[in-house]
């Protein structure tokens, strides 16, 4: 049985139990009244009437035997006890009491109804007799002046009888009404009980997530409106969190797809909120939530910064390197005023960025070497052939050289742009079917006569080969250009080959030679702008430098990739890819 239900019986069955003894008390004192009220009337009619048979008789010793008899006829006849005292408080005449021993009855003076009626007045009186040793009424009354008192007395036992019946029917009557106070009590209780039975399990539910939980609210007092409140409560619920729930995965979407790196902390210094390029930048890989940054991640640095963001107004800019990247770190405070709450911080991935600075300067650089040199030298031999009357042979040799360094000077510049065009798509490529075997045939003819200069050996290979998706012009550079490299950095007796292959996605193309190779150490650069392994001899056999650059931005402008093979002394091979044709068609 539900603890509140109890608490309404016992409340009710205790109503009922003061209601009983409040009435039972009240009943009880009116029924002793009104039968002392009535006790007492029909005492004092005895009373007179015994005075009346006294008569003349004096109050003495004497006439004790005479007063004797009178009394116990008078209460034979009263249905009382008699006693008469004589003025000076003395009995001398008591119907309960033998004459012989009446020498023995103390004296009377002190009862309070005998002093009442010896000074004239009715007197009354209710306690235990010491005389006959039971409760008793007393009523006094005066015989005379100065001659005796007629003191009648009746036991109590008809009203305390009356009083205990009185008891016995309030008990009963109190017995039925706690019964049926309970009964209606728990039958009230149940159906006021039910619905907050229901409402507590429904609120039980709702706090437990349930929010669909709803309660009956079909009444109209006080539950009905607390049924409907709840009801209100958890729609309201149920739309806020559906809101912060929408919120959140908008924020964890925008967090996780972000490319800078987000880390929220606490005023205590303990991860709040990390987002996935965050984990990846600082190599956070277990639960971070609730701990210290240096407890997930070893760096110094970092939480230094965040240590110091909380006490500054300004952000917190900071660059530095993490696992091999560079980062730049902006942390930053909040709230922005009052006391700090937490501190967040955006970290920029800028490695790329300051590659690409790196690059930039080792372009600026290497084209400005690259361009000093052939222009010095042109400039030098012209500086001479004005300066000086030289014989027409010497004057030829250094016109020659004046030529020489101006179509290499050309060559740069073409290339520069030719790689400047590719980069920015200002000439889109053109794909189409290519038979990369066929094509590949005729770079090696055009090739053929460089190749037998330098004594060297060329083949085909075709394993499985497909027509590829790519520009055909843009194809023919890339063969051109590998193929170029390859004579130029392959000793005379050396061999060239060319492989072609497909994979289900792809037509795989390999360019390879026995020539000097390519260091480990260099073969990550070898695709940059105007990087040599060997620069003399590079420069030597008239090379760019940009032609590699060329090969990888084309490629990758075709959607293949490209990659190089070499050891040193053992010759080079470069792989590269393109899509198949018929795969790009369906």
């Amino acid at each position: 049985m539900p603890r509140t239900q109890l608490k309404l019986m016992a409340v009710l069955a205790g109503l009922v139990v003061l209601c009983v003894l409040a009435s039972g008390y009240v009943a009880e004192r009116g029924l002793r009244a009104r039968e002392l009220a009535s006790l007492e009337r029909s005492l004092r009619e005895r009373a007179e009437l015994v005075r009346e048979l006294v008569g003349e008789v004096p109050f003495e010793p004497a006439a004790s035997p005479r007063l004797a008899g009178i009394a116990r006829r008078a209460a034979a006849a009263a249905g009382a006890r008699v006693t008469l005292v004589a003025a000076d408080g003395a009995v001398v005449a008591d119907s309960d009491v033998p004459l012989e021993e009446l020498a023995r009855v103390e004296s009377h003076a002190d009862r309070p109804e005998v002093r009442a009626a010896l000074a004239g007045e009715v007197g009354q009186a209710t306690r235990r007799s010491e005389t006959v040793f039971r409760p008793l009424f007393y009523l006094a009354v005066p015989v005379g002046p100065g001659a005796g008192v007629v003191r009648v007395a009746v036991g109590l036992d008809e009203l305390e009888a009356a009083v205990a019946g009185l008891r016995r029917q309030l008990l009963v009557a109190g017995g039925f009404g706690l019964a049926a106070a309970l009964t209606l009590s728990f039958l009230f209780s149940a159906y006021t009980v039910r619905p907050l039975g229901r409402m507590r399990e429904t609120l039980a539910a709702i706090a437990r997530g349930d929010l669909e939980r709803r309660l009956p609210a079909r009444s109209g007092d006080e539950l009905g409106e607390i049924a409907r409140a709840v009801n209100a409560m958890a729609g309201q619920l149920r739309l806020r969190l559906d809101q912060i729930t929408a919120e959140k995965e908008q924020l964890h979407a925008v967090l996780s797809s972000m490319v800078e790196g987000v880390l929220v902390l606490d005023s205590d210094g303990r991860i709040v909120m990390v987002n996935p390029r965050a984990r990846e930048l600082l190599s956070i890989w277990g639960p971070a939530e609730g701990r210290k940054l240096l407890e997930v991640a070893r760096h110094p640095g970092i939480d230094d910064v965040l240590r110091e963001a909380p006490l500054a107004a300004a952000p917190v800019v900071s660059d530095m390197e993490v696992g091999g990247r560079a980062i730049l770190l902006h942390a930053v405070r909040f709230p922005a005023q009052g006391p700090p709450t937490g501190s967040v911080a955006v970290l920029h991935d800028v490695s790329e960025l300051r590659h690409l600075e790196n690059v930039r300067r080792d372009f600026v650089a290497n084209a400005s070497h690259e361009l000093q040199t052939p222009l010095t030298a042109i400039r030098g031999f012209a500086e001479t052939l004005l300066a000086n009357s030289l014989p027409p042979e010497k004057v030829r040799s250094q016109i020659e050289v004046i030529l020489r360094n101006a179509e290499r000077l050309g060559n740069l510049i073409r290339d520069m742009l030719e790689l400047s065009r590719i980069e920015s798509r200002r000439v889109p490529l053109q794909a189409s079917e290519v038979d990369v075997v066929k094509l590949t045939r005729l770079v090696l003819r055009d090739m053929e006569p460089r190749m037998k200069e330098r004594s060297l050996e060329a083949s085909l290979e075709q394993a499985g080969a497909v027509p590829a998706w790519a520009d055909r012009r843009a194809l023919e550079q890339v063969l051109t250009n590998l193929l170029d490299n390859a004579v130029k950095y392959t000793d005379p007796g050396g061999t060239v080959s060319v492989q072609v292959g497909s994979s289900p996605e792809a037509v795989r193309i390999s360019v390879r030679d026995t020539g000097i190779g390519i260091p480990a150490e260099d073969q990550a650069r070898i695709f940059e702008r105007f990087y040599r392994v060997d620069k003399a001899r590079s420069r030597a056999l008239g090379g760019t430098g940009l032609g590699l650059a060329i090969v990888k931005h084309l490629v990758q402008a075709m959607e293949g990739d490209i990659y190089v093979e070499s050891r040193p002394g053992q010759g080079s091979t470069f792989r590269f890819s393109l899509p198949r044709a018929d795969r790009r068609a369906a």
